[in-house]
């Protein structure tokens, strides 16, 4: 596996030190692109890593790449589901594209972090769950997912010359998607210049029961330019990015995005100090316009909702080797964010005459500064620890509701709630203290124990704080849980806290590759919500929904991992293998030990693999407990267990790599025990109720790529 920076990448090469739970994910392969056998088995130091997998011209979203690496997801658009780590969503894990904190502008968030960048642009997927070091980002309390795809590429030349490209192109046919990417590079032995693209358009997808799963269609556009320049000692990199998403339905929200621009940048530089020391200094800006409305024949009517948002930052960090045994890691990081989210007038309508302002001038800003230690104590032992302080303040100004007059002779709760809202003193700052440590024990060349405890902070996001309505209509357009609830903000909510234990052992021997992991997180102040009200849009009692608040209380999440790679026969047919993977998640409140929202129920996989030269085959099937855990503040639906067959086959010939799969061969039926409910389906007949979102039929999928 690859080397990589906690805060460098190519071309200085130096190790990451990574959480003991990311070590359970260090078998996880994806049938899009099985592990190298040397991969898996060179290990020599036997160092943990964040899991990392290397891209291979996968198209589609960069959801498509993590799914190997144990990151489950909570559905939502196409290309804006929401990562989910040790039963954490959201907010709560912190994700760096190429080195940058970007912020979900939206109040369901449908724009997160991931939706900004297409898997065929990452060069490097990197998952260090629960005890993620300090040097690695603060601000979350459940793990670090950290893509790249800032690695310049340089020649042998003086002159600038042509380096490499590919084209490649995709379809799927659940959902009628076509997937199309492209890359070039030309560079020298100082310089070098390159572009990414791609674009993807899709139908809404069909269930096992061959009906099209309402509101899931999308179309996206991704762009990358990118300049660098180097010498013996230092490198310089600009990238520009841009995104288009004319269209993304959400089936589990009761809005739909229309539009999404996105506009970025980066500058990072690198250096390498006396003694094998490295200096980086990374500076971003992330600008987005979103729009919101209803462009489906499910979700009729005219209420458009307008947010803007822009991100700067800047990380300095230096890796500094204070003798043969021990290196230090410092840094200081500043971020910014800025958020203004209006909901325009309609006139004519109730939501007039003024525009609703939900967040006006919303304002988010970190602080930081950290210190890590890492010292190999002996042959057989190593250690990490660290410290990080953040500062962080949020505040917003003055808001206002459609209208201050009563609405149908009943008071006007909006109005209302937006006077006491601008009454009050809006300023918040939080103080934020983050430790690890984190020890490795050799057992011997193939064995390796290790042992993680940390304490991880993080702060509201401006939308818990700050969403101020109280009508039904205000209160729906507030949550990315996709649960059909309503939420209001808390201006008083505290940061999270959580203490996380883990432990882990993995193998690594000539036929058998085993890692397991457990662990136990206790978080104080963590996120929730109460139910203070309800609301009901039908006759049906399965109609009903709630209004819940955002409010601290204490809650326990733990879990288990385990994978196993079984290495059978090699011969004259090929390379054969069998993996097995188990993974078990629990999170409860402390009070009444109520289940926690989104916790996936027991799930497994076994996967036979087959490789002769550059022909790779996978046949895998999933197989999902039936979830009866659910929190029933949310409302949340149970799920059935389901179990699923897959078939994967891909042949490289030269430069054409060319990729045949199946997912879900025998076109099961199942729900998305993650998936929400369907708003969609409920606008348009809701005589059923709130149904969970349906996953996706049987798929025949073929991409080919092109390398030249």
């Amino acid at each position: 596996m690859a080397a990589n920076s906690a805060y460098l990448s190519h071309p200085f090469k130096t190790s990451v030190i990574s959480s003991s739970l990311a070590i359970a994910m260090g078998l996880s392969l994806a049938p899009q692109a099985m592990a190298d056998d040397s991969e898996l088995a060179n290990i020599e130091r036997l160092e943990v890593h964040g899991q990392q997998t290397e891209n291979r011209n996968t198209l589609g979203s960069a959801e498509n790449l993590l799914k190997g690496q144990g990151v489950d997801f909570s559905e939502a658009g196409g290309v804006s589901a929401l990562p989910i780590l040790n039963g954490m969503m959201g907010d709560r894990i912190k994700v760096l594209v190429d080195g940058a904190d970007i912020t979900a502008s939206c109040a369901n968030q449908m724009n997160p972090p991931l939706s900004y960048i297409s898997a065929n642009q990452v060069t490097t997927a990197e998952v260090i769950a629960g005890v993620s070091p300090v040097s690695a980002g603060g601000d979350n309390i459940a793990g670090v997912i950290k893509v790249s795809s800032l690695n310049p590429k340089f020649g042998e030349s003086d002159s600038i010359k042509w380096n490499s490209g590919d084209i490649s192109t995709g379809y799927r046919s659940v959902s009628d998607t076509l997937l199309l990417g492209t890359h070039a590079t030309v560079a020298s032995k100082n310089i070098s210049l390159s572009y990414q693209g791609a674009y993807e358009d899709a139908n809404s997808y069909k269930d096992g029961n061959g009906d099209k799963v309402i509101d899931t269609l999308y179309r996206a556009q991704n762009h990358a330019l990118t300049a660098a320049w180097r010498d013996e000692t230092q490198e310089v990199a600009i990238k520009l990015t841009h995104q288009n998403i004319p269209f993304q339905g959400f089936a589990n929200q009761y809005m739909d995005m229309t539009d999404n621009k996105s506009y970025g940048a980066l500058a990072r530089y690198q250096l390498k100090l006396d003694d094998d020391g490295e200096f980086s200094a990374q500076f971003n800006w992330h600008g987005v316009k979103h729009e919101m409305g209803f462009f489906t024949p499910e979700k009729t009517g005219k209420m458009p909702m307008n947010t803007e948002g822009d991100d700067y930052s800047y990380q300095l960090h230096w890796r500094l080797p204070m003798g043969d045994d021990s290196t230090l890691l410092v840094g200081q990081e500043f971020y910014s964010y800025q958020l203004d989210d209006v909901w325009p007038a309609v006139p004519g309508t109730m939501m007039a005459p003024n525009d609703y302002i939900n967040i006006n001038d919303g304002e988010r800003r970190r602080a930081a500064v950290y210190g890590e230690w890492q010292q190999d104590l002996s042959p057989s032992w190593w250690l990490s620890a660290g410290v990080r302080f953040e500062y962080v303040t949020t505040n917003t100004g003055e808001v206002q509701a459609y209208s201050d007059m009563p609405m149908m002779g009943m008071p006007n709760m909006d109005a209302a709630a937006a006077l006491a809202f601008n009454e009050m003193d809006r300023e918040r700052n939080d103080d934020l203290i983050d430790a690890t440590l984190l020890a490795r024990y050799q057992l011997s060349a193939n064995q390796q124990l290790e042992f993680g405890l940390a304490r991880k902070n993080r702060a509201p996001n401006l939308y818990e704080r700050y969403s101020w309505g109280r009508g039904t209509m205000a209160t729906t357009m507030i949550g990315w849980y996709g649960d059909g609830n309503g939420y209001v903000g808390n201006p008083d909510l505290k940061p999270e806290t959580a203490h996380t234990l883990s432990a882990a052992y993995k193998y690594n021997g000539d036929s058998w590759q085993v890692s397991t992991t457990a662990w136990y997180t206790t978080v104080t102040d963590y996120i929730d919500a109460e139910v203070i009200g309800s609301f009901n849009r039908t006759s049906s009692a399965d109609g009903k929904r709630n209004i819940l608040q955002f409010t601290n209380l204490d809650a326990n999440l733990y879990g288990a991992r385990f994978n196993a790679l079984y290495q059978f026969a090699e011969t004259s047919t090929g390379k054969w293998q069998v993996l097995g993977k188990v993974n078990v998640t629990r999170g409860e409140r402390d009070e009444g030990n109520e289940p926690l929202y989104q916790i996936k129920p027991l799930q497994t996989e076994l996967a036979l693999q087959h490789q002769l030269g550059n022909w790779e085959n996978s046949l895998s099937w999933q197989w999902v407990a039936t979830k009866d855990r659910v929190d029933d503040r949310r409302l949340e639906n149970e799920t059935d267990s389901y179990s699923l067959l897959n078939l994967n086959s891909s042949m490289k010939w030269q430069d054409l790599t060319v990729t045949f799969a199946v997912n879900n061969l025998f076109d099961s039926y199942y729900e998305l025990p993650l998936g929400g409910v369907s708003v969609a389906e409920f606008k348009a007949d809701n005589t059923n109720g709130f149904n969970q979102i349906a996953g996706a039929g049987r798929s025949f999928e073929l991409s080919a790529s092109y390398a030249f």
